[in-house]
């Protein structure tokens, strides 16, 4: 008599070697910015997480885990608020920002792009700030989070801008429009 409680019911299934995507893990790295072409901690942060990819890639693919990245240009009040933004540059591992307590001081690239003073993240890793995220610290987020049993879910609040957004997109709406 045939078990139809069974995981396997053919040769296809539950083989890693005829399906390899059943196992695989996937996760998700969102990187959120204000703008790459000017801000030199958005560029900072765009090639340390490149490079983190770039150095880890070929363990998690052997590993069986798929990375998609999504470079996310928020370039509005609209898609702040569509993706929660809170600061910029912001780097998310299956949407769980990889610094939650974050902070930020003086950009003087985001401030020349929009024409007024605007705070921008800074990174602290191991007792140090940086204005960009060490490789090191995008690396360790990454492994955490696909080796050490996957990351609670952060706790969702009603979504308020932050007055330091608000004030770089009305002041580059202005500068625009000039």
């Amino acid at each position: 008599m045939k078990n139809n409680n069974s995981c396997c019911c053919g040769s296809n299934c539950c083989s890693t070697s005829t399906n390899n995507d059943f196992n695989k893990k996937n996760i998700v790295i969102d990187f959120l910015y204000l703008d790459v072409t000017v801000c030199n901690r958005c560029q900072g942060t765009d090639n340390s997480l490149d490079e983190a990819i770039s150095e880890i890639s070929k363990v998690l693919e052997a590993t069986g885990v798929h990375v998609t990245v999504n470079k996310i240009n928020v370039v509005d009040p609209e898609l702040a608020r569509k993706y929660k933004f809170k600061t910029s540059p912001t780097i998310r591992i299956n949407g769980n920002d990889i610094q939650t307590n974050f902070r930020e001081s003086l950009c003087e690239s985001c401030g020349d792009l929009c024409g007024d003073d605007i705070d921008c993240r800074v990174w602290v890793y191991e007792g140090e700030e940086y204005t960009q995220p060490p490789k090191a610290m995008i690396i360790e987020a990454i492994l955490k989070e696909v080796y050490g049993g996957g990351s609670t879910k952060q706790e969702e609040h009603d979504y308020i801008m932050p007055e330091n957004l608000m004030k770089f997109y009305n002041a580059k709406k202005i500068k625009d429009s000039k």
